[in-house]
């Protein structure tokens, strides 16, 4: 990014921020309909009508899931893979039989080659029984070997590795490093290249690599020779494909976590692993970005598996709440219950919205699904932890107990316990909910920071800076006087209640979008320290972006069907709207919180030991 300060940043952290922009994708090829709204612009047209799947896409899907949910029932005990932290060997194989460890890749190379609506129904079946499951086929095809491959691998790498994967072969990815999480500028794995050129040695540690530890072959991170650009350092990170029997690979740890039981996680060692450079994926100096564009549409099953599970917990809390009786009546009839069972199926749908809306987006390659796809993780996996902290209020004691005790004494053995802390991790994986704010912020932003950028470039002559200026002040002329203006927009003939809806959309869009600028134009290049600020507009258009999919889709369903399913999607729309206006306009009100410096000084003299007098009493865990 040719506009960062390296005197005001520091010399390390703006390291940092120039490889993670070099890494960006840095074209919109497509429209994207949360990026319009951050300019302040309500693209009903790409939303509405709602996608829907293809009646034969959906005819595919239908019938693997079928196969699938059976081998599920006869199959797969969640309760024992949780108890023994093992998936069994007769279930990888009978999934593996069923042809899921390559329901992405394409039937030439032996895969089924779902669309990615079917492969994410598929996660989500899984999901709503095991999530350790559901983690473990997902790691392996999602952010696994075989998506980059697709996308960037050569044919010679493509037809010697997919047709292994569609047999079963396990995958991984291993970025992250034990000293080493969103800040890849730090990576020490290295990557040397032997005299001949011929193959490159691999030294280094990674954490946390799921599957890593039954691997057969990994996709590795690694740190290859820097380039030198105008004189300056340029990291280079490469990915490697890697063979778990190539001399040198270890593993060195499984670790065991609160929820996902089942998985196998650990740290990887790779001590003089000697890679053939024909295993460089895409090429050198790629890896970042290859990782970057590979999450765009790998962490689509996030969504899927939170929704597939909140469903779960819908029914779960549904049926408690008619069955369990106090004071007379079923505790679903008491508001305090009832306020969380809406709340429950009004979230809920709009998390299948979203969800399916971007789904449909991922299968139809015609929009840029980038902040999409980003927006879908950060605000279902949120919302997944609220219904499944209700899902155990709501039963209580029995929430609280694990399903095998529950069993063991004579009742239901449902397994809210273990769906809780399976839903914990999230907010986590695959980007956490901190770093999906601040990537959504800077993909928000592109439309300004482009614009200064061709103004303050160091490769860009006088003249050309000078045509820049001006250009960027006739844009802004006309763009920022247009933010304070609300015209309605002709959404046609839909439900009443639902097009109030979508107009507060379009209103507070054009509000988001000025907002944003001021906030731009007052801390300029600070704003990357706002993060309060930054995560409050971000979160003001994942609501605006949530409101409009559930309309689009309730209304969908209300002229497929206005007096049964549709009626119903629309109080759910409806009220998920409602409610959602409370926080848009909360987040307004507190953009500029005066209370955020003091909140921060207050954080400083915590780290410096000033309020160490509150941690007395305790037998200390340090």
């Amino acid at each position: 990014m040719d506009i960062i300060d390296r005197k005001k940043l520091g010399e390390e952290k703006a390291k940092s921020m120039e490889l993670a922009e070099e890494s960006r994708e840095l074209e919109w090829k497509y429209p994207s309909f949360v990026s319009e709204l951050f300019s302040g612009k309500l693209r009903w047209d790409l939303i509405h009508p709602f996608p829907e799947q293809d009646p034969e896409d959906k005819k595919v899907g239908d019938e693997f899931l079928a196969k699938l949910e059976k081998f599920l029932r006869e199959n797969l005990d969640a309760d024992q893979v949780d108890k023994n932290y093992e998936i069994p060997q007769n279930v990888v194989k009978g999934l593996a039989d069923l042809g899921c460890f390559g329901m992405k890749i394409p039937k030439e190379y032996g895969g089924l080659e779902l669309s990615k609506v079917n492969y994410n129904r598929a996660i989500g079946l899984v999901a709503s029984v095991c999530a350790s499951t559901a983690v473990f086929l997902s790691a392996h095809q999602s952010i696994g070997v075989p998506q980059p491959l697709l996308l960037f691998g050569t044919d010679e790498q493509k037809k010697k590795y997919l047709p292994q994967f569609a047999k079963g072969a396990v995958s991984a990815f291993a970025l992250t490093e034990p000293n080493v999480g969103s800040d890849p500028a730090k990576m020490c794995t290295t990557a040397v290249p032997t005299e001949d050129g011929n193959y490159y040695i691999i030294n280094g540690e990674k954490l946390w690599c799921t599957n890593g530890n039954v691997a057969d072959i990994l996709i590795v991170m690694a740190q290859t020779p820097s380039k030198f650009v105008d004189g300056r350092e340029k990291k280079q990170i490469t990915a490697f494909i890697v063979e778990k029997n190539m001399p040198g690979f270890e593993v060195a740890h499984r670790c065991s976590f609160m929820g996902l039981h089942g998985i196998q996680n650990g740290l990887l060692r790779f001590k003089n692993m000697k890679v053939p450079k024909e295993n460089i994926l895409w090429g050198l100096g790629q890896g970042l970005k290859l990782a970057l564009i590979t999450l765009n549409t790998g962490r689509l099953t996030v969504p899927a598996a939170a929704s597939a599970v909140g469903r779960v917990c819908l029914k779960i809390s549904r049926n408690f709440a008619l069955e369990r009786n106090q004071w007379g009546s079923p505790v679903g009839k008491h508001e305090a219950i009832a306020a969380k069972l809406s709340a429950m199926a009004s979230n809920l749908f709009a998390m299948e919205s979203v969800t399916w809306l971007t789904s449909n987006f991922a299968d139809r390659h015609m929009m840029d699904i980038r902040l999409e796809a980003a927006m879908a993780k950060l605000f279902t996996t949120e919302i997944s932890l609220v219904i499944a902290n209700d899902t155990v209020q709501i039963r209580g004691g029995r929430g609280y107990e694990s399903s095998l005790s529950l069993k063991g004494r004579g009742d239901k053995g449902l397994p809210v316990e273990r769906i809780y802390r399976d839903a914990r991790i999230n907010t986590i994986i695959e980007g956490t909910s901190e770093i999906m704010h601040l990537f959504i912020a800077r993909e928000a932003m592109d439309m300004h920071v482009r614009r200064i950028n061709n103004i303050l470039s160091r490769k860009r002559s006088l003249i050309q800076k000078i045509g820049a200026a001006f250009e960027a002040m006739f844009f802004y002329a006309w763009w920022y006087p247009s933010q304070w203006i609300y015209l309605p927009k002709n959404l046609g003939k839909m439900d009443l209640a639902l097009k109030r809806h979508v107009r507060f959309v379009d209103k507070n869009c054009h509000r988001l979008a000025r907002n944003m600028f001021h906030a731009m134009m007052k801390y300029q290049q600070g704003l990357e320290k706002k993060q309060a600020i930054l995560f409050r507009l971000v979160d003001i258009g994942q609501n605006l972006f949530a409101m409009a999919a559930s309309c689009a889709q309730a209304e969908l369903l209300l002229k497929k069907d206005p007096n049964g399913e549709g009626k119903k999607a629309k109080e759910l729309a409806d009220l998920f709207c409602r409610q959602t206006r409370i926080s848009v306009k909360h987040e307004f009100d507190n953009l500029f919180s005066k209370n955020d410096p003091l909140a921060y000084h207050i954080a400083q003299e915590i780290l410096a030991g000033d309020f160490a007098w509150m941690e007395k009493d305790i037998v200390d865990p340090y």
